[in-house]
């Protein structure tokens, strides 16, 4: 009889159907709520996707979860409130928790050290902050989605359990012994994030939405074609690509899928209909990393008046000198096609942030011009080194793609690309701080949302002092200054849109909160500086009303 190892974790839930997800030790049937679904096979780990179907909107399912007849989970002696599937509907509130960036060090002295730079600290852990709470609160105030905008394991950063297993498993000559490499240490990574009971009670309660980032496969991962190059020259390194897709499409991506994406998948369906589809993903995965701008990864998702896009901005990028972009033609007519619709919200989600303090945005501009050889061919290869180091990659080092999103923001806001939403907030994270930033436009255009972008950053994972000096540098008026200079002396296309800080960043473990209504919009991030591990608390760092009447020219 099989077991449950890792889950439920609650995943797609709409007005009337949920998906659960669960990882078992062996080949068995999952239930939930009279729901069934049979296992399939990854490199000997057993996997199910439960679809529940005929919900009603609006309504509270207390649920558990059987194993071949017999029940797997709740367990009576973890004492947490039992987990609860909440369809959208009614007219409440949408609520949406946000960030990235959680390394999975214990929960314990010396790792809840919150001084930055302390050796293995990373601070109290904001998500177990956040499942503290609401096991104490009234259920209806729980959020209506957790969305992990990337690093929710460390490919390139393992904890003192993940070491161990590596150490035991042994290494082949030139391979890294402390990195992951393949499928089966993914998996152990994974468990041990979503493993600990508090998270896993979380991951059971809230609808969770995720995408990938650098550090689940390399912290440079798909930065420039130079730096590619350089990695495929590794043999280790295409197996880890592998392993480490694979691992995302199982326990990542799949959830993020509606059910009738899940009944047209042929690859889920190819999957199932094998004994084991560990060597069939990997190729998929190896064929889809080779491929320049091909990404299967972006999703959308209507939450009832919400419409929230989530755009792979890191595994589908073009990276050929001169045109690089973000995503490729294709994807952006996609993006574009699902930003236009009858919602009252936009929102659009990258792990990268789309738009940066100004002194390190024009910082980043700059740098792609000189390693598209404005300075010459010394020059750019300097600026490869600098962009290597500095790891300048975010949409302000893709120019042209950075272009399309500003004209694709102003016609969203005027109305050119259909009915303009109330609000259009941009969301991401990676940059271990957060911030708030207001959009505008060249006067006169009319624009009739209000545009935003959120970034909030990290779950738990703390900058190193001179990490946090260089980010804030990056906002100070001598960097801007310089960056103009820099600009003036390698030009580029003047940016599409402008914008300016109205929240300064912060740089402890957080999360962000937004509240969404036909009336209502705002956004709320909250730390846990200053908490006590044993007892997490979150406290607010700023809130804001994104439907301030603040000009946007």
């Amino acid at each position: 009889m099989a077991r449950l190892v890792l889950g439920p974790l609650l995943r797609h839930v709409g007005q009337t159907e949920a998906t659960i997800w669960a990882e078992t030790d062996a080949a068995g049937e999952v239930e939930v709520l009279g729901h069934r679904a049979r296992t399939f096979c990854v490199d000997g780990h057993h996997f199910a996707l439960v679809v529940a179907r005929d919900l009603q909107p609006g309504a509270r399912y207390e649920y558990e979860v059987r194993v071949d007849g017999e029940r797997a989970w709740p367990a009576d002696h973890e004492r947490l409130p039992p987990p609860m599937l909440r369809t959208l509907g009614g007219d409440r509130p949408l609520r949406i928790v946000l960030g990235s960036c959680r390394v999975s060090v214990p929960h314990e002295p010396p790792y809840v050290q919150d001084e930055p730079g302390r050796e293995g600290g990373h601070g109290v852990d904001a998500l177990r902050a956040l499942a503290l709470r609401l096991t104490r609160a009234d259920p209806q105030e729980r959020p209506d989605l957790l969305l992990m905008l990337g690093d929710q394991v460390y490919a390139d950063e393992l904890s003192p359990h993940m070491q161990e297993i590596v150490d035991r498993r042994g290494r082949a000559a030139g391979e890294p012994d402390d990195e992951l490499v393949d499928f089966e240490e993914y998996a152990a990574a994974y468990r041990e994030a979503w493993g600990e009971p508090l998270i896993r009670w979380l991951l059971a309660t809230v609808p969770t939405a995720m995408i990938f980032d650098d550090h689940e496969i390399h912290a440079e991962w798909k930065i420039s074609a130079a730096w590619e190059e350089a990695m495929r020259d590794k043999p280790w390194f295409e197996r880890r690509v592998a392993g480490g897709m694979a691992a995302y499409w199982v326990y990542q991506h799949l959830g993020n899928l509606p059910p009738a994406d899940l009944d047209d998948s042929d690859l889920l369906a190819r999957v199932c209909a094998v004994e084991d589809g560990g060597a069939l993903l990997r190729e998929v995965a190896r064929d889809t990393d080779r491929q320049p701008g091909h990404s299967r990864w972006s999703f959308c998702r209507d939450l009832g008046r919400t419409r929230l896009i989530v755009i792979d901005s890191r595994a589908g990028r073009v990276l050929e000198p001169g045109r690089r972009e973000m995503v490729d033609d294709g994807e952006w007519a996609w993006i574009e096609e699902h930003a236009s619709g009858d919602f009252e919200h936009l929102l659009l989600a990258s792990s990268v942030p789309f738009l940066l303090p100004h002194g390190l945005h024009e910082l980043e501009r700059w740098n792609e011009a000189v390693c598209d050889g404005a300075w010459g061919a010394g020059a750019a290869r300097v600026g490869e080194w600098i962009r290597q180091r500095a790891v300048l990659d975010h949409w302000a080092s893709f120019g042209r793609s950075f272009q399309r999103l500003g004209g694709l923001l102003e016609r969203i806001a005027t109305g050119a690309a259909g009915r303009s939403p109330v609000t259009v907030t941009m969301i991401s994270g990676d940059v271990h701080h957060c911030y708030l930033a207001r959009v505008g436009f060249r006067r006169g255009l009319g624009a009739r949302s209000a545009v935003w972008q959120v970034v909030c950053s990290p779950y738990r994972k703390h900058l190193a002092p001179h990490e946090r000096a260089i980010m804030r540098l990056g906002r100070s008026r001598p960097a801007r200054l310089l960056g103009r200079a820099l600009l003036r002396a390698a030009p580029t296309a003047p940016d599409p849109i402008g914008w300016r800080l109205v929240e300064q960043p912060s740089y402890d473990n957080q999360l962000g909160t937004l509240t969404l209504a036909p009336d209502r919009a705002g956004v709320r991030v909250e730390t846990t500086v200053d908490s006590d591990w044993r007892d997490p608390s979150l406290r607010v760092a700023f809130e804001h009303d994104l439907l301030s009447t603040e000009p946007s020219d």
